[in-house]
């Protein structure tokens, strides 16, 4: 896999603090970057919620039915497995929140 240099801009004592952080880890700034970019890739997404402060109770409604939604187009699902939708409801906040939401 052929690498190629980028450029970003990003505060300096964040860095300085990040930079600190991954050579605890074994890390340089251009390895953890990798592994971020690499988890955003794997997962759709970024690896970690995004939050406003002080806004963490705060979750959006119908977490499984949009992800329900999206399976079901994707494996041509028959609808009446939509049913399921509350236990899913369940499910996901168990696994995501640690209780149900």
């Amino acid at each position: 896999m052929a690498s190629i240099p980028t450029q970003v801009r990003i505060d300096s004592e964040i860095k300085q603090q990040a930079s600190e952080l991954f050579n605890s880890l074994g890390l340089d700034m251009s390895g953890a970057i990798n592994i971020f970019l690499h988890q955003c890739v794997l997962r759709g997404g970024l690896p970690f919620p995004v939050e406003l402060p002080g806004t963490a109770a705060v979750r959006p409604a119908g977490a499984a039915r949009l992800r329900f939604g999206i399976a079901r187009n994707a494996f041509h699902l028959p609808t009446d497995y939509l049913e399921r939708s509350e236990e899913l409801d369940k499910e996901i906040a168990r696994e995501l929140y640690g209780g149900e939401k």
